[in-house]
């Protein structure tokens, strides 16, 4: 197995080689950038599997570049900022990425969460595939897209496919919140409740749901949720 790539994008120097040295030494392939564009430039050569992005840099608006990413790559996203408050751990996580590392950092512990969002990458074992078929609509969680009845493709983001991916491997089943937290990583708490609550009001968008009564993605209140569609993998 090919080693993972891992793309670090952060205006500080030593932050860029703390980083490197302390993946490289658990076994992953990493680059490094310094500004938005050269890093941008990069990601249309080589797709990595996991992108660090510091908020502040000095060509792009972090938060910015977080939600396009999160839109067009398949990589896990990690936001590493000095950015502490609520309210920037919301944002990021609601705009895509997939976890929220506050600065300064236990290089140790960056590894780890990397090693435990690519585990939770992978297809559930249940699934036996990447494309999953329901209710007139194709999940193609190796191009990240919804396939309507009609042929039309809507994309979804990789902290949306996280959501989506667990909700089709378990139909018809109700998914706690604790449930979720456990499967999805991230501490429970407020900021990861809006976060589940912003996917989820987003993959209903993408489904075509009413939000006053969706057929598909059912709340159970004070239980959490239930999938109710008729699920089939290939």
């Amino acid at each position: 197995m090919s080693q993972p790539h891992v793309a670090i994008l952060d205006d500080e120097a030593e932050i860029r080689c703390i980083l490197a040295d302390a993946l490289t030494e658990a076994g992953f392939r990493t680059s490094s950038y310094s500004r938005a564009t050269e890093f941008e430039a990069a990601l249309k050569r080589t797709a990595p599997d996991v992108c660090l992005v510091d908020l502040g840099l000095p060509d792009r608006d972090g938060l910015a570049l977080v939600h396009r990413l999160a839109l067009e790559s398949g990589a896990t996203i990690i936001i590493i900022s000095g950015r502490a408050a609520p309210h920037d751990r919301v944002t990021g996580l609601e705009l895509g990425a997939d976890d929220y590392i506050i600065k300064p950092f236990e290089p140790a512990e960056v590894v780890a969460r990397i090693r435990a969002r690519l585990r939770k990458g992978r297809p559930a074992q249940g699934s036996g595939g990447s494309i999953a078929r329901f209710n007139g609509w194709e999940a193609q969680f190796d191009r990240y897209v919804l396939i309507g009845a009609d042929g039309a493709e809507v994309p979804f983001s990789h902290a949306e496919g996280e959501v989506l991916r667990l909700f089709l491997d378990a139909p018809k089943r109700l998914i706690s919140r604790t449930q979720m937290q456990e499967s999805l990583g991230g501490a429970a708490g407020e900021s990861f409740d809006r976060a589940m609550d912003v996917r989820i009001s987003r993959l209903r968008a993408k489904l075509g749901e009413d939000p006053k009564n969706p057929r598909l993605i059912k709340t159970i209140y004070g239980a959490g949720y239930i999938f109710l569609g008729d699920v089939h993998w290939s």
